[in-house]
């Protein structure tokens, strides 16, 4: 009997659940993780019309972005914003454009919708 390989697309939530309000925060399933390495999350919004999803990291020290569960943007929200050092990131290409990791960016995660229901990727 041959196996087959687990899906790398993992499901998030229904694409009904997600409006211009709300941010929806998952952890990133990764089978081939190290053993003892830490977990990560990810984050899910509406970009205008578009789903865009991230890892929840910051390219500069590696910590998680959000200072509460679902908040990531700024108090304008306009930006993501690292919570530890203030670092602006744009919502639609995860670039940094203010802080300590300027010119680096968020790890972006593919997205798809199959059968209403919201699925990313992660791409190791």
């Amino acid at each position: 009997m041959t196996s087959t390989p687990a899906s790398p697309w993992q499901p998030v939530c229904r694409r009904d659940e997600i409006t211009a309000e709300r941010i929806v925060e998952f952890r990133i399933q990764r089978p081939n993780a190290e053993p003892g390495s830490m977990p990560l999350s990810g984050f899910l919004f509406l970009d205008g019309d578009e789903l865009r999803a991230y890892v929840n990291q910051c390219p500069h020290l590696g910590i998680e972005l959000n200072w509460m569960p679902g908040r990531f943007m700024d108090s304008d929200n306009l930006f993501i914003q690292c919570s530890t050092h203030g670092a602006l990131f744009k919502p639609g290409t995860g670039e940094c454009i203010a802080g300590p990791c300027q010119g680096d960016a968020l790890t972006a995660l593919d997205t798809r919708i199959e059968n209403g229901e919201v699925q990313i990727r992660f791409q190791e």
